[in-house]
């Protein structure tokens, strides 16, 4: 997992907090980042994950 290449993305999205499933799964798209490494990376930084389409994210 790049930590920095997901906290930069997430910066630059302005995500704090907590993100939709839908932002989740078209940033992984954009930017080429498995859906297990943004669900890593917000579960290690208390960032919550709403809306949750497919169960994909825990």
């Amino acid at each position: 997992m790049d930590t920095h290449k997901i906290e930069k993305m997430f910066k630059e999205a302005g995500i704090e907090k907590e993100i939709t499933c839908p932002q989740a799964f078209v940033l992984a798209e954009k930017h080429k980042i498995a859906k297990k490494d943004i669900s890593e990376y917000c579960n290690s930084h208390k960032i919550k994950i709403r809306g949750c389409q497919l169960g994909c994210f825990k």
